[in-house]
């Protein structure tokens, strides 16, 4: 993650307006709609963008012919979205929610997702920090979204999830298969440190989380697909 509102937008991401608080598309946005576009998106294909901030991939998603919905706890995203679906012309359904909650009901052909994944010193993040604290092992979100996403699955439906290495992808792997879907790694990229882990560098390395001369970033995007 390039973590945190004052990192460098990639510069092939699509013009998007982010209001203040909202996560600003980033390295982990680009690597996710990467693979976004590579699955078979129709008219018919129901998507689901869990947490979308800025709504980058609840429009690309849109873009490419998919009947989207986005999710999003913090009011000001749920703004964002609305005003970026408004600006490129975008029919998508944006709605507050936690996660799953207001969606329970529904079923999805894609769910994709770019959850808080940094580990962090405080229990509680606060106001635009908990688009990436997500507690001392990063895994607070992660958790609670494995556990949840067959839920909202179709049968054949596939979940597409970026976060950090440093939130161990084999255990999110593990997580996964152990709800019944196939999960594999999907790809990879390593971006260097930015703000909020160069900020916070000293606590990861006294837990063991990155090593002393480490100074990249690997983000993996996995792909779960419901038999």
């Amino acid at each position: 993650m390039d973590d945190g509102p004052d990192a460098t937008r990639p510069r092939s991401q699509p013009f998007l307006v982010t209001l203040p608080g909202v996560y600003a598309p980033q390295h982990d946005t680009q690597l996710l709609m990467a693979a976004l576009e590579q699955e078979d998106i129709g008219p018919e294909t129901a998507v689901l963008d869990i947490g979308t901030g800025s709504g980058a991939l609840a429009v690309r998603a849109a873009q490419l012919g998919g009947r989207v919905t986005a999710v999003d706890i913090a009011p000001q995203a749920v703004a964002t979205a609305r005003l970026n679906a408004m600006l490129h012309r975008r029919r998508i359904t944006v709605r507050r929610s936690d996660l799953l909650s207001a969606v329970r009901t529904r079923r999805y052909d894609l769910v994709l997702c770019n959850p808080p994944y940094v580990p962090a010193p405080d229990a509680a993040p606060r106001g635009a920090s908990r688009s990436w604290n997500a507690g001392s092992d990063g895994r607070a979100v992660i958790d609670r979204l494995c556990s949840g996403a067959p839920s909202v699955l179709r049968r054949g439906g596939v979940l597409l999830m970026v976060h950090s290495g440093l939130c161990d992808a084999g255990t999110t792997l593990d997580r996964l298969k152990g709800v019944g879907l196939d999960a594999v790694v999907r790809s990879r990229a390593r971006v260097p440190f930015g703000p909020v882990l160069l900020s916070r560098i000293r606590w990861l390395r006294e837990r063991e989380l990155v090593d002393s001369d480490e100074t990249n970033e690997e983000l993996v995007v996995i792909r779960a697909e419901r038999p």
